[in-house]
């Protein structure tokens, strides 16, 4: 459940091409259409709720879901009616990335939207993996698992250090902490990456702290073997196993 890039290096598309390559069918239901390149987002157009759900509710009723991911929402209406849509399949794990800027730093939603992720999508998640940006936002970890999200996984791209330190939070506090080696350039798509293929580990049976493992290694081999289709950032190579 995602927004669409025309660039192929984040949101829907990015989702397909990571799932389809962890060995899942993807699912797909469009949130919002965006007018972006690799250097950034020129605009945002998100569809009605009454779409979104039309979609999803069409979907879900011919091929059940093992698991769900949502990116960007596009409005507060649209995180309202994805609430809706997970209480009436409360069984499927889901994997929240709260999406709230472009890497370049383009607003994704506005603090309706940021107010609805807080209170209507944080509390029916089971993994949300927010960079610490966004998790500030949100009111840190221990706030958003206090609102009832099992597990928290914050990534630490937007912090100092040549290292990437990824934390991930349960309810007894920090469960494990990941270092990976800081690689050069600049990124699109590597969030929406991670958070696919938490949702494809779960998808094939995986426990939390280990679908969280698996997805950063295979994210950071993607991230290794990024490549610059445009003007602008690098993006994952999500078939490197190929």
């Amino acid at each position: 459940i995602a927004a669409s890039d025309p660039t192929g290096g984040a949101g829907l598309q990015a989702d397909i091409l990571t799932l389809a390559s962890l060995g899942c069918h993807p699912l797909s239901v469009l949130t919002a259409y965006t007018v972006q390149d690799t250097r950034g987002v020129a605009a945002l157009h998100a569809v009605p709720a009454a779409d979104l759900v039309a979609q999803a509710r069409c979907v879900l009723a011919d091929a059940p879901a093992l698991a769900i991911k949502i990116g960007v929402v596009g409005s507060a209406a649209n995180a309202q009616a994805i609430a809706e849509l997970l209480a009436e399949h409360a069984q499927v794990p889901v994997v929240l990335d709260p999406v709230l800027a472009s890497a370049r730093g383009d607003a994704l939603g506005d603090e309706g939207t940021l107010h609805a992720l807080r209170e209507l999508l944080v509390p029916r998640a089971t993994v949300a993996t927010p960079n610490s940006m966004e998790a500030r936002a949100l009111g840190g970890a221990a706030a958003m698992i206090a609102r009832g999200c099992r597990y928290v996984l914050v990534t630490g791209t937007h912090e100092p250090g040549d290292e990437v330190v990824n934390t991930l939070h349960g309810a007894a506090g920090v469960v494990q902490e990941d270092r990976w080696p800081r690689l050069p350039g600049s990124f699109h798509g590597s969030g929406c990456t991670l958070a696919s293929a938490i949702a494809a580990r779960l998808a094939h049976g995986d426990e939390v702290p280990e679908a969280v493992r698996r997805a950063q290694d295979y994210t950071w081999c993607a991230l290794e073997r990024g490549y610059r289709p445009g003007a602008g950032q690098h993006v994952p190579d999500r078939l490197h196993a190929r």
